[in-house]
């Protein structure tokens, strides 16, 4: 009887007998319209999926860099620009509609990570090989991104010029004089 015991916990020690919900994790008819990367990572949204859903809600200026041999989390980073935060937001939802409707007839869907919804002006959507960066123009111009992952370019603007640019001005008027008006 203690030989049966000491088996049937050594059974049980495997995680995936812990946990349920890893039962059906590997079996592929469960996340069968996913693919898989050259190096194993699974793929949610392919490239040129992407590109279809960047072109279909128009965003502007889309650009695509191949990012493998300088980062391990992904092969291409996209950059593309809305003309506000609603429609930087439309982007960031259009793609995730998308692997929805891949997804449609799995029993387990998987979804690509979304970050900065709540602000609009930035958001990133990771889908596995591909990181899509929808971003409005004015943090597109400002943060540069491109530049910083281009290879052999070095950014645009210096340190320097980026400490000076964070510092607020106001205008001192500590009087209780009326300001004059400049002409």
């Amino acid at each position: 009887m203690l030989a049966a015991l000491r088996s049937r916990a050594h059974s049980l020690s495997s995680p995936s007998l812990r946990q349920p919900w890893l039962w059906k994790l590997n079996q592929t008819s469960s996340l069968s319209s996913l693919t898989r990367d050259d190096y194993g990572r699974t793929e949610i949204l392919k490239l040129d999926e992407i590109e279809k859903v960047l072109s279909e809600v128009r965003a502007d200026d889309v650009k695509v860099l191949r990012v493998g041999d300088q980062c391990d989390l992904t092969d291409y980073m996209v950059f593309a620009t809305g003309r506000s935060s609603w429609h930087v937001r439309n982007i960031a939802q259009a793609l995730v509609y998308k692997a929805k409707q891949k997804q449609k007839e799995a029993k387990r869907m998987l979804l690509p990570s979304v970050e900065g919804e709540e602000s609009g002006n930035w958001i990133v959507v990771d889908s596995g090989s591909v990181i899509v960066h929808a971003l409005d123009e004015k943090a597109r111009a400002y943060y540069d991104l491109e530049s910083r992952w281009e290879t052999g370019k070095p950014p645009a603007e210096s340190s320097q010029e980026l400490d000076t640019a964070l510092v607020k001005v106001r205008r001192k008027n500590n009087s209780k004089k009326r300001v004059q008006p400049r002409t």
